[in-house]
């Protein structure tokens, strides 16, 4: 079974549900609010697990009630928390509007992730024994790249989600095997708002790179061959809010299982194509069987 450390945030998600989002100065009325445990690395860890992988999760959360729940959830998903610290204050929340389209706007708060700015004792041997190490940017980036390095240290597969964009420092992707970023991450990193164009010019820092594009698909790019197109799924969202997570915990299974590109790129979009089906971020992740299920009809 693939083992894969995760080093990324948790976060409460505080989520709102509206016919139409709210302009600048406007006042809409919700129909429904929720609290949906999440964060990007929760969100992949949670993705992964019940893709099928053996995970681990490090991080922070806060001694509050949402961190009680936040481990709770993780570790009812089967992803273990040893490497989960609880640290004195609040735990990270995102404050998440989603519209009747499926659409979303978010605003994070960091909480206690933002004490994850270092690696933990213990920390760098979890890495060492993983097969990948996924990462994203609701840490502090001091501690993504120690993550980064230590992986590439102890010859671990490092896939990194650029989110949210920002620009990122060469020795962050020299240490990067797959970047995973969405339309606006690649071009926030390379200036470039044409995928193709904006995924060449990330092949100069980085070996391989999948850029999702939401309903039209994904884009494979590495140094070595063409570019591969690989359709979504045509399905009607109803709440897009962690797909892409769902996509790269999904792929990072795939690709553990040695799967060739085509079909780990195809088995994972099945699994975001369920998830945006549903509502909520961790638990609208599907199961290894409704992914097997959904890429072979």
């Amino acid at each position: 079974m693939t083992h894969i450390a995760v080093l990324g945030s948790t976060n409460m998600d505080l989520v709102t549900y509206v016919e139409k989002a709210p302009q600048r100065g406007e006042t809409v009325t919700g129909r429904d609010f929720r609290t949906i445990p999440g964060g990007k690395g929760a969100n992949q860890a949670i993705a992964a697990a019940r893709a099928g992988a053996t995970v681990s999760m490090i991080g922070a959360v806060g001694n509050d009630g949402f961190g009680t729940r936040l481990r709770s959830t993780l570790e009812h998903s089967g992803v273990t928390t040893d490497h989960l610290r609880t640290i004195e204050g609040p735990s990270g929340t995102a404050h998440i509007v989603v519209d009747d389209e499926g659409g979303n706007a978010i605003v994070v708060i960091p909480g206690a992730n933002g004490t994850v700015d270092h690696l933990a004792p213990g920390d760098e041997g979890l890495i060492a024994s993983a097969d990948a190490l996924l990462l994203q940017l609701e840490i502090p980036l001091a501690a993504v790249l120690a993550g980064a390095q230590t992986a590439r240290a102890h010859g671990v597969r490092t896939i990194l989600t650029p989110a949210p964009a920002q620009p990122l420092p060469p020795e962050l992707l020299a240490a990067t095997d797959l970047l995973v970023p969405n339309e606006h991450e690649a071009a926030t990193l390379t200036g470039r708002s044409d995928p193709f164009a904006a995924g060449a010019a990330l092949l100069d820092r980085v070996p391989r790179v999948v850029i999702t594009l939401g309903a039209a698909g994904r884009v494979y790019l590495t140094r070595d061959a063409e570019p591969l197109a690989v359709p979504a799924p045509q399905v009607t969202a109803v709440d897009s809010t962690g797909a892409g997570d769902t996509y790269v915990g999904a792929l990072a299974v795939a690709l553990g299982e040695e799967r060739p590109i085509r079909e780990a790129m195809t088995w994972a979009a099945a699994a975001a194509a369920l998830s945006v089906q549903r509502e909520g971020a961790s638990a609208s992740m599907p199961y290894r069987s409704e992914i097997e299920a959904r890429y072979t009809s």
